[in-house]
């Protein structure tokens, strides 16, 4: 389980520092778990935090009752979580193979690469052997930077906005994805995104605005009330 306990953190502007997340508590315990909240709320900061990128400024957070606040990217990927950029990084040189190997933690197979790639709608063989590089789209990088994670295979997948660049594949095939990922490791699937199809699966909701968590529930409990506007009407806009 993910426990963030008082996580804040304020970002330097000029010659003062601006609070991008205040005091945010917040359990991670379920299948499916979607973050939403206006642009600008501190949404994509927080997946920052969860995956070590950024370290809070005050608060702790915790994994299966752990204190991981102090640990870096690498030293939280080995205790098991996994986070995809909002906009995936190019890699010079490294073959979509090598990246999904590097994510398996082990030399695999192309058959094994091939089912990954296959798994996020790309057909295998244009992909398997090209350097993960300025000649890949932006929807093909998001496709790649899903087949690592399901490579991973770990108990905790943080993804920031999953479904941009991915127009031309489906949200059932996205969300198919999600399941077969949650169905191999029996782990947490933290999601953040607008999309009400998204939402729609999630097992818990939670809605940050202005750096604070306003709601938190499950999916009928919060979903009606954030699609009417009750609730952080920016997101209406």
């Amino acid at each position: 389980m993910l426990e963030l306990r008082h996580v804040s953190f304020a970002a330097a502007e000029g010659d003062r520092n601006k609070e991008i997340l205040e005091d945010v508590s917040l359990k991670v315990n379920e299948r499916f778990v979607a973050i939403t909240g206006p642009n600008g709320s501190g949404k994509s900061t927080l997946a920052k935090l969860i995956a070590g990128i950024l370290t809070p400024t005050s608060g702790k957070i915790f994994l299966d009752g752990e204190d991981i606040t102090g640990l870096s990217v690498t030293e939280r990927a080995k205790r098991g979580i996994s986070y995809a950029f909002q906009q995936p990084v190019r890699f010079k040189g490294l073959t979509v193979k090598d990246l999904i190997s590097l994510a398996a933690g082990r030399d695999i197979t192309v058959g094994e690469a091939c089912n990954y790639l296959s798994e996020v709608g790309l057909c295998a063989r244009d992909y398997i052997g090209r350097e993960v590089n300025a000649s890949l789209s932006g929807g093909e990088l998001k496709r790649i930077e899903i087949a690592t994670v399901l490579a991973r295979g770990t108990k905790l997948s943080v993804f920031d906005e999953p479904e941009a660049g991915i127009d031309l594949w489906s949200f059932q095939n996205l969300i198919t994805v999600f399941e077969k990922m949650h169905a191999r490791t029996k782990g947490s699937i933290l999601i953040i995104s607008h999309q009400e199809r998204i939402l729609s699966i999630a097992d818990k909701i939670v809605v940050i605005a202005n750096g604070k968590v306003t709601k938190e529930g499950t999916r009928d409990e919060v979903l009606p009330n954030l699609l009417a506007g009750r609730i952080c009407p920016a997101l209406q806009n």
